[in-house]
Order: structure tokens, then C-alpha cells, then sequence
């Protein structure tokens, strides 16, 4: 936390100091609540939980007009939990993004550091009714968690906005020593967002190796593959949502918990699978319920399937605070072991339950 609050002095001060062509902005999330998980190998399990459905989060971000139509941007941003005030992942500082770039309204933005996929983008703003967040998050399910979440090492282009459409391409370098592929990582998606329909159509292909092939350490490993198709319209009375990933190859779909139910045979990360989604929002006065259908459809020899079904509620006591309430079942079959968790959390059973409240500022 020492971090952070040298880190928010910093970007004060330079906020104070910003000529009137430039701003810095410091902004967060404040999310927290009680989460009670069940069907997991140690037991049921209660606990105190941050970021259930958005990581909470302290960001600072920075634009300077240069003037001819390009904008200097960038955005820090430090994940931390609220439950006992550590900083998220490892202690690592700017965990969340960390990247600068140029803007401009007809060329695009290109920006370098670590930052969002497409692939996570198009599952947790277009695909999810949860928004990836709460029991009820698509990740429980599609291969959105860890690297295909923020990636590092990333060089991001995003063209401007064309009567509705757009293109996001990101290349990601592996940096070995000797194979340019090692561990490289590239998505581009397709977007559309116009009027109550929003679509998108993104693949992300992931380089395996850990090391150049032809080394001692290194192995030529298959390359993991998705690509997902999302869409939602807003009909005013409810908002509609689909998707549909399919996934191919090494890590394509990982099991975000090695062995949560401690099976004799631990369950074994599919190398090709489909996964669907349909889901609700329904806007009720002040709140909103939430609901969703998902599978994973193994289609390997193993045939480990999975579905989830969930529900919740956020009710909106003003425009920064809300509170939620949410539940979710997944169904494994045949030695499956996926499970429920939350937006920062894999989860630790077959079941969850959460209350909390979130406020941003």
C-alpha cells in the first residue's frame, strides 16, 4: 500500500502542475462483499472477498494535446484487495494496465505496454451479461482468465470509428533470445457498436513455447487458439445476450483450478471445445436482475462437459454506489473440474453465493 499512496502523491502533484493543454485523472473501484463458496474439495468455505464484481482498483490516466489531431495518452493502473489491503498479483505495482500511446480521431490509436486483449474485451463488455464479474462470470466457464485477460509486452492499434464499425489488432512479443515466435501472442477483432446492437468477432492465436525451439529448454509446443463471436441488443424492456468461442490447441482452454474437488484422475484442460453463452439483463426501477446460461462442450475422447447457470441482482444507490446479490451451479461431467468463481477470484467449488457493494470514483 506504501506503493500507492507514493504513487497517488505522484500523479497528485503532477495533476497540479498539468498546463491547461493536459490532464491527469486519478480514478478507481472500491468493490467488496461476503462470498460463501460449496462443493469444493476442503469444504465450504465464507469469507470476506475484494473486487467480487470489478477488481478494485487505483488508476491514473493522462492526455496532452499535441495539437494537429494527436493526443498523447496513457494509464496506470494498480489492482488491490480491499479484504487486507495488499496490492493484487503478486505485489506486483501496476499490475492491471500500464501503457502510453498516441490518439488521433482519424488515424486510430496505437499504444505500447501491458493492456487488455480483444478476446477479454468483446467476452466481458459484449458477450456477458455479468460483465465477467460476480458468481455469475462468463471466465468460470470460456478461456478469457490470465494471459488472455491483459497481456504484457503489447503493441495495441485501434482505427477510428466507422459509422459504427471498428478494428482492434494486438501483437504481443515474446521477447526469447533467438525465435521472434516464442511466446508470442496476436488477436484482432471485428466490432460493431451502433444504436442497441453491439457485436463483435475476435481470434487470438498464443505461441506455447517457452524458449526457441532447438534450445535446451526450448519445445515446440502447439499453438492455443479462440475464436469468439458476441453480440447484445438492447430492447429497452430487456437486454439480450449471446456468444459462441470455439477453442483449439495447447492452453486454448485452460481448467483455471488444477484439481478443485480432488478427483482420483485430475481433470485435463480440453484441447478443443466449444463454449455458448445466452444471457438477460432486465431493468427493474433502480436495479437490474441478471441471468445466464452457459456451456462447455469437451470435444475431445475425454468429452469433459460443463454448464453453469446463474442469477443476480444490482440495485444502484446513486450513480458511483451500487450493491449486488448473486448466485451460481455449475454441472461437471465425466471428471470435469471447472468452477464458480468471481471477477478476481477462480472460486473453489461447484457453487457460489455473493453481497457486496461497489463504488467508483
Amino acid at each position: 500500500m506504501k506503493k500507492l499512496i507514493l504513487a497517488a502523491l505522484i500523479a497528485g502533484s503532477f495533476a497540479a502542475t498539468a498546463s491547461a493543454q493536459s490532464n491527469v485523472t486519478i480514478y478507481g473501484i472500491v468493490d467488496a462483499g461476503i462470498v460463501r463458496e460449496t462443493g469444493g474439495a476442503a469444504g465450504d468455505v465464507t469469507k470476506v472477498t475484494s473486487g467480487i464484481g470489478s477488481q478494485s482498483r487505483l488508476g491514473f490516466r493522462g492526455v496532452e494535446d499535441l495539437g494537429n489531431d494527436l493526443q498523447a495518452i496513457f494509464t496506470l493502473e494498480a489492482g488491490y484487495k480491499i479484504d487486507d489491503g495488499t496490492i493484487d498479483s503478486s505485489g506486483t505495482l501496476f499490475n492491471r494496465q500500464a501503457f502510453v500511446g498516441l490518439k488521433s480521431k482519424t488515424l486510430g490509436t496505437l499504444t505500447l505496454g501491458r493492456q487488455y486483449n480483444p478476446l477479454y474485451n468483446a467476452l466481458s463488455k459484449v458477450a456477458d451479461p455479468f460483465g465477467a464479474g460476480y458468481a455469475g462470470s462468463a471466465k468460470n466457464l470460456f478461456p478469457a482468465g490470465g494471459v488472455n485477460t491483459r497481456v504484457s509486452n503489447a503493441v495495441v492499434y485501434t482505427t477510428p470509428n466507422w459509422s459504427g464499425f471498428s478494428v482492434e489488432g494486438l501483437y504481443a512479443l515474446g521477447e526469447q533470445a533467438g525465435d521472434n515466435e516464442a511466446g508470442r501472442q496476436f488477436s484482432i477483432g471485428f466490432n460493431y457498436s451502433q444504436g442497441p446492437l453491439n457485436a463483435s468477432l475476435v481470434y487470438n492465436n498464443r505461441n506455447n513455447d517457452s524458449a526457441p525451439a532447438g534450445t535446451v529448454a526450448g519445445i515446440e509446443r502447439e499453438d492455443g487458439k479462440n475464436t469468439l463471436f458476441a453480440i447484445n441488443y438492447d430492447f429497452k424492456v430487456v437486454k439480450v445476450f449471446a456468444a459462441f468461442e470455439r477453442d483449439k490447441g495447447l492452453n486454448s482452454s485452460p481448467i483455471p483450478v488444477a484439481n478443485a474437488y480432488n478427483l482420483r484422475v485430475a481433470p485435463t484442460a480440453s484441447l478443443e471445445a466449444d463454449d455458448a453463452l445466452v444471457g438477460v439483463q432486465v431493468p427493474v426501477g433502480s436495479g437490474t436482475i441478471i441471468g445466464s446460461w452457459m456451456n462447455k462442450n469437451d470435444k475431445t475422447a475425454k468429452n469433459q462437459d460443463a454448464h453453469q447457470w446463474a442469477v443476480g441482482y444490482t440495485h444502484a444507490l446513486s450513480k458511483r454506489t451500487s450493491t449486488y446479490i448473486a448466485y451460481a451451479k455449475i454441472k461437471n461431467k465425466n471428471g470435469a473440474g471447472y468452477t464458480v468463481g468471481n471477477n478476481n477470484e477462480a472460486g473453489s467449488g461447484d457453487g457460489a453465493f455473493n453481497l457486496g457493494v461497489r463504488h467508483t470514483f
